[in-house]
């Protein structure tokens, strides 16, 4: 085998695949999901928290806080370490894929290819590793639930749409199996899978969203948050950022250059040909912009560049830090921590933004940063929103999308070789756990809310 890359002498049968798969299965059978969903060794709440807090912005922690304190399910979203602990004491199949590491219900969205067209697929990479399968669908699973209760669903429809997801995950990694590499690999990302997905209920949920993806571009960005300068001396039309407090605030000149250092190293992270796409743009204007709930606290920057004839592009430059999965894995040393999510994404995801990579921004001290899009035709459900037939609908989406993610560095042969089996052991078993840890993170985000309301931590609402 070539020390560069795949040995390509050799040929995996798809019986000897699926044997593996099914030698999996003997050492760690379906009821291993339905397991004691805590970790004798979990760190208290607080301690979970102040932890997770080390390195950010100071003066944001609050905010963060305040976020997570606004329900169990936004709590949960700001606490993938926090499962990882937990998930990391029980066994797991050891077939390892390349995982999202957050695969809450809120992670997976619609956003634009390079032909303009409206995909649907994971979406958040930051705690991305090589990783057990499970943790992904169990994740998934739990939050369903939550997402369920925030929405009023009953129990049994909560309980429904986690099933649904490990069937619909058990299922479609059995047909991608059947497929034919080429095919598989490019599988379920646009509007089809809902058909593939039997989510017919959420057609109206997914034309609404990606009816509101196709106006979420670079202009319309320009249009809500800058304005207009005029350079008289050079005639270049040029725009910058307003100011949002909290959410959207100028930085001063050295931070200003420093990120634009880093956008010109990030060019070497893209593929040639964009480097030369690029180059045309020259940045107008850097602000900071806090964004989502376990990233409140990170360094994080929006840049407005300017291009032909009064055009823009906004690139999002993002904080990169190690996973919260990370200390319950196997060590693996990143080069680079944006360079790990960029690769993950890049191996899960059906179609990447054409601008992703990562560069080095030196502050304080040098950071790893993302770098990519900050609005590529971008567009959400959100599953907090939905009512309870549609969100079985969305957990029958999420887990089929989420098989074609692991079947792309997991064999989906040995990934059916696993779960193949004649009655529904596999998904009664993720749902009953998914309850039991919706409950745990219930009992979690009442241990913060009680803290705050002691004193014992800050919270500011968002």
């Amino acid at each position: 085998m070539s020390d560069s890359g795949p040995d390509l002498r050799s040929y995996v049968s798809a019986e000897d695949a699926r044997a593996r798969g099914r030698a999996a299965r003997q050492r760690v059978p379906f009821d291993a999901a339905d397991r004691v969903v805590e970790s004798p060794n979990r760190p208290t709440v607080l301690e979970f928290v102040e932890a997770s807090n080390e390195g950010r912005i100071d003066r944001l922690i609050p905010l963060r806080i305040g976020r997570m304190t606004a329900s169990p399910f936004t709590f949960f979203r700001g606490a993938a370490g926090l499962m990882a602990a937990d998930l990391a004491a029980g066994p797991d199949s050891g077939l390892p894929a390349q995982i999202c590491g957050d695969a809450h219900a809120a992670n997976f969205g619609l956003y634009g290819t390079q032909r303009g067209e409206i995909v649907m697929d994971i979406n958040d990479f930051d705690e991305t590793v090589l990783g057990p399968w499970e943790w992904d669908l169990r994740r998934l699973a739990a939050s369903l639930v939550l997402a369920g209760r925030e929405s009023g669903a009953a129990e049994d429809d909560c309980v429904r749409a986690a099933r649904d997801a490990a069937r619909f995950y058990r299922q479609t990694a059995g047909e991608l199996a059947e497929m034919p590499f080429m095919q598989s690999w490019t599988a379920l990302p646009d509007e089809s899978i809902l058909g593939s997905a039997k989510a017919d209920d959420l057609i109206d949920d997914f034309k609404k969203a990606a009816k509101k993806a196709r106006k979420n571009t670079s202009a319309k960005v320009v249009a809500k948050w800058t304005e207009h300068l005029d350079d008289h001396e050079t005639g270049i039309r040029k725009h910058r950022f307003v100011s949002d407090p909290p959410i959207l605030t100028p930085v001063d000149a050295p931070v200003t250059d420093a990120v634009i250092d880093g956008l010109e190293r990030y060019a070497s992270t893209i593929r040639e040909s964009r480097r030369a796409l690029l180059a045309r743009f020259a940045v107008s204007d850097v602000a900071f912009r806090i964004v989502g709930t376990g990233s409140v606290g990170l360094h994080s920057y929006v840049a407005l560049l300017h291009g032909n004839d009064g055009e823009s592009l906004v690139l999002q430059v993002k904080q990169a830090r190690p996973s919260a999965l990370a200390p319950f894995l196997p060590p693996v040393a990143p080069r680079h921590e944006g360079e790990r999510i960029v690769a993950g994404a890049r191996s899960v995801q059906s179609e990447t933004d054409i601008l992703l990579g990562w560069t080095t921004v030196d502050l304080d001290e040098p950071l790893p940063f993302v770098v990519r899009q900050f609005r590529n035709l971008k567009g959400s459900i959100d599953p907090a929103g939905l009512s309870a037939d549609d969100l079985d609908d969305y957990g029958r989406l999420a887990g089929a999308l989420l098989a074609r993610a692991h079947s792309r560095s997991l064999d989906p042969r040995t990934l059916a070789g696993y779960l193949e089996a004649d009655d529904d052991a596999f998904e009664e078993a993720v749902a009953a756990y998914a309850v039991r840890y919706a409950d745990r993170t219930e009992a979690d985000h009442a241990e913060l809310v009680a803290a705050v309301a002691a004193g014992k931590i800050a919270a500011e609402p968002s």
